[in-house]
């Protein structure tokens, strides 16, 4: 089975199609798009449904697979039922895999929570799985899209005041610890709205960094929240039933869409909203800060489809397309380069590289194929693994191309060169990337993205190319910001090196990297495999320098403590 590979038809096809013979063919243009790069980010969905006796998994799964692209590491669904008791499955793998007709049967009740991860500054240990759950107070599940800046002093909170110990190196369970503590603080039986909005809030004050959130408390509702400066997207729509009304949060708007949810509308960054079967409850509980969506949720992340924020992802990406087209016509120009032929990286490029090819009156074809069965490569744990994948994601035709490692890069260029092409250039819809994201993203180290340290020619040199084009900076902001002009701001750490929330330095880009680099990753999976010595894990958690762990008792890895997992039972 391979990923990607440049078929010899298909280049005779896309030779014979220019008026020259292929020998004469002075270029062969190759526009790549920057693709897939986290936790890809992870995906995260809420719903609630207004019958209780109506099992909410079957529509939560069916989202979830539509937040496939967001993650495909793991996945799960917990969802509550009669007397508030919680049904859970969840286990590293994909949506169709894991979250089969059998698994959905088991997941009893009207309301749940869902997630689909692929790690971030975690590991890829099963126990990381979301959602979440703890069982005291009230009894609350939890998914998380995003990473925290400030783990190790809040965990040192958890384990010295709060007195909770934290099983996994994830920040997800981190974040529902924090809410849980804060919801104990009320020492109440029962608790309401404007509890649960005095908890998140104090969260909000607690902890720096981009998070996304749903939760579920038991027998209660469903709840999101989203960071004061807005990184990571979440938003929400209503259906209108016989009964009354179902509520959905989810990641991105193509879920309601596809679940005949309408009226879909943004979590303003700093706010959380409530959904009862009484009612909608909102109200803005974080400080006022810059709002800065993740200017790559619409280069890359996101689907096509989607709407987030206000800002049509399509036609943001068509935009770049023309903005890019600009960039690039000069540059040929001032080179006294001829191009024949614009192909797209799949799937990513697809809508830019139509603009472009269309607004440079060249001829557009498809010369990748993408084989949709292999994982994405740049978020493989080793460079000998990504190689290898490249040519099997791609199949004889094209690949989701990011600037990051520059792997998939110097493959595909070296592929189009196998069947014919007589240079290759290479167009960016993005900026090169330079810094880390600290923001959700699980990028390599600095040293190891293409770009760094290095110059265009230079970057051009690494991959292979003939020339590489990148779009500027504030083409790329102009390109997204026109369809909601409100937006002043967009985070664009990866390209800048600056960090919206504050609190990054080098001493915390440098423990970052310690977790994220591929010798750790390899490490973290055969401890993983191996089930682990005693001496494997402190304190609950994996060993990494410089992180602060939980005390108390160890659970197993794959212990889901206190909730009954119905994967893979029969």
């Amino acid at each position: 089975m391979t990923k990607l590979h440049v078929h010899r038809a298909v280049a005779n096809n896309l030779f014979s199609s220019s008026k020259q013979s292929p020998d004469s063919l002075s270029s062969y243009s190759l526009f790549l798009h920057p693709d897939r790069v986290s936790d890809l980010v992870c995906g995260i969905l809420g719903l609630l449904l207004h019958d209780p006796s109506v099992d909410a998994a079957p529509e939560i799964s069916e989202g979830l697979s539509l937040l496939q692209h967001r993650g495909q590491d793991a996945c799960g669904i917990v969802t509550c039922g009669p007397k508030g008791r919680f049904f859970q499955c969840k286990a590293n793998g994909m949506v169709r895999d894991v979250l089969d007709e059998k698994a959905i049967a088991k997941l009893i009740g009207g309301m749940g929570v869902g997630h689909v991860r692929y790690p971030t500054a975690g590991s890829s240990d099963h126990a990381e799985a979301q959602p979440f759950y703890v069982n005291s107070p009230y009894g609350i599940v939890f998914a998380h899209n995003g990473n925290l800046i400030d783990s190790p002093s809040l965990l040192q909170y958890m384990d010295a005041t709060a007195h909770r110990h934290i099983n996994t190196s994830s920040d997800s369970e981190l974040l529902l610890n924090l809410f849980a503590d804060n919801l104990q603080k009320t020492g109440k039986f029962r608790i309401n709205e404007d509890d649960i909005f005095t908890a998140i809030g104090g969260l909000m004050r607690q902890c720096t960094g981009a998070y996304a959130c749903v939760a579920m408390l038991a027998g209660f509702g469903v709840i999101a929240f989203r960071d004061p400066n807005g990184i990571r997207p979440v938003g929400m729509a209503s259906r209108k039933t016989d009964t009354g009304r179902d509520y959905l949060f989810a990641s991105e708007s193509i879920v309601a869409d596809a679940l005949g949810f309408s009226g879909w509308e943004d979590v303003k960054p700093g706010e959380a909203v409530i959904i009862t079967r009484s009612g909608v409850s909102r109200k803005q509980v974080g400080a006022h800060a810059t709002f800065a969506p993740d200017i790559f949720e619409f280069v890359y992340f996101a689907r096509p489809d989607s709407v987030l924020d206000g800002i049509s992802v399509y036609r943001s990406r068509m935009a770049m397309g023309d903005a890019l087209a600009v960039e690039v016509d000069k540059v040929l120009k001032e080179r006294g380069i001829t191009v024949d032929v614009v192909i797209p990286v799949p799937d990513t490029s697809r809508v830019a590289a139509l603009n472009l090819a269309q607004k440079l009156k060249l001829p557009y074809r498809e010369g990748f194929i993408k084989n949709r069965y292999v994982g994405r490569t740049f978020i493989m744990p080793g460079q000998q693994m990504r190689r290898k994948n490249v040519r099997r994601k791609l199949n004889a035709m094209a690949l989701e191309i990011p600037f990051v490692r520059g792997t998939t890069s110097e493959e595909i260029i070296q592929m189009a060169k196998d069947v014919g092409a007589k240079k290759v250039i290479v167009a960016s819809c993005a900026p090169p990337i330079r810094h880390s994201n600290v923001y959700g993203i699980d990028m390599p180290s600095r040293t190891e993205l293409v770009a760094y340290g290095r110059n265009t020619e230079e970057i051009a040199e690494a991959i292979g190319a003939d020339l590489v084009v990148f779009q500027t900076l504030p083409d790329l902001i102009a390109s997204v910001r026109q369809f909601n002009p409100s937006i002043s701001t967009f985070d664009c750490s990866v390209f800048t090196g600056e960090y919206v929330t504050g609190g990054v330095n080098e001493e915390y880009l440098h423990q970052l990297e310690s977790l994220r680099a591929d010798n750790v990753k390899n490490k973290v999976a055969v401890n993983s495999r191996e089930g682990q010595s005693e001496g494997s894990r402190a304190n609950g958690l994996h060993n990494r320098v410089n992180i602060v762990a939980s005390g108390g008792p160890v659970n197993g890895a794959d212990d889901t403590v206190g909730l009954h997992n119905t994967w893979n039972i029969s």
